[in-house]
């Protein structure tokens, strides 16, 4: 993996922890996730007018991952009801980056060298040293499951993501189409839920589909990422935004003490140097 690479992947983790930290501080989590599909909508549309369709090949893949995100959406709202945005986060995305890397090598084949798997498995170590929450009882039973779930669902849309974009030989088009697609999740949650979109303010409007435009960008740069490099060393480096993340959940949500979460940075840093040397 090059330094380019390795570059874009962590700015894609810092816009990442930026879009969640917009869903954990807004009153009405559901309706702003509606707006963040709704945010990738559009640029979406963008795209597929200026690129040539993907194969017919990457159809099952588009449609499987739309119906994951789905569930990923309503995991996260889910998990951010009823737990910290520190503490829920780290979990969800601690245990994704082995996940992703077991799934990988069981469906496509992507064996890893054992280096990778030591820097894997230290930035989620790192990463899990934020969750302290599961093990002194501050986080509660039915926080924790949601939170389990979301790394489930984050696994399986990235492992459909990185097979169908690989088969696409079209990035753009199938990063364009996959956020076309999210139009049904945002027609379903502002259909269910309409009377609440209305009483929202035009700031949370505004800040849910600016919330969706950085999502989006986040996830087509390590959708591309993913077309350059293993599935699970992407991931890995990925989920450093929960680095970032507990920095928001300390500065902006007053969550917490900031011993543990430099404790975790530290380890995390040491993870994605060992990833470096697998070159």
């Amino acid at each position: 993996m090059t330094l380019g690479v390795g570059l874009v992947v962590l700015a894609a983790a810092l816009l990442h922890a930026v879009w969640n930290a917009l869903v954990k501080g807004a009153a009405d989590k559901a309706v702003v996730l509606g707006l963040i599909s709704l945010g990738h909508v559009v640029p979406g549309l963008l795209v597929v007018a200026a690129v040539p369709l993907p194969p017919i090949e990457t159809v099952p893949f588009i449609v499987a991952s739309t119906v994951i995100h789905w569930g990923y959406y309503y995991l996260l709202n889910s998990a951010y009801k009823v737990g910290d945005f520190s503490l829920v986060y780290p979990i969800a995305r601690g245990l994704a980056p082995v996940l992703i890397a077991l799934g990988s090598q069981i469906w496509i084949g992507e064996t890893l060298p054992l280096l990778a798997w030591v820097g894997i498995l230290t930035v989620s170590g790192g990463i899990m040293i934020l969750a302290g929450g599961v093990f002194d009882g501050t986080l509660s039973p039915i926080a924790i499951v949601t939170a389990v779930g979301v790394a489930i669902s984050v696994t399986a849309y990235s492992l459909v993501d990185g097979v169908g974009i690989r088969i696409s030989g079209n990035p753009l088009g199938y990063i364009g189409w996959l956020f076309v697609a999210e139009i049904f999740v945002a027609i379903y949650i502002f259909c269910t839920r309409f009377e609440r979109l209305r009483a929202v303010s035009m700031r949370t409007v505004v800040m849910g589909f600016a919330g969706g435009a950085i999502s989006g960008l986040a996830y087509a740069l390590v959708l591309y990422a993913k077309t350059l490099a293993p599935l699970g060393i992407i991931s890995a480096l990925r989920e450093t935004s929960v680095i970032f993340a507990a920095l928001i959940g300390v500065i902006w949500f007053r969550e917490g003490p900031a011993n543990k979460r430099l404790v975790a940075a530290i380890v995390v840093v040491i993870g994605i140097g060992i990833i470096a040397m697998v070159g």
